[in-house]
């Protein structure tokens, strides 16, 4: 089952985009943003599902260089 997670901007607290993965990111994963600029995740937040819910919700703060 993929994992959808919301990337989110460290500095601003903003998400950035969304994004697909086979499984759930690793916090030392690397990607291409939409951008094409390559990041590292610097931390990996899985919160809780809403009731009734089976999605739960993910996100990855990264640190753009731009």
């Amino acid at each position: 089952m993929p994992v959808v997670a919301t990337i989110m901007n460290t500095a601003t607290g903003q998400p950035i985009q969304k994004m697909t993965f086979g499984r759930m990111p690793k916090p030392w994963a690397s990607f291409n943003l939409e951008s094409g600029e390559l990041v590292t995740a610097d931390r990996v937040e899985v919160g809780k599902p809403a009731p009734g819910k089976v999605v739960v919700p993910v996100s990855v703060w990264v640190t753009p260089k731009a």
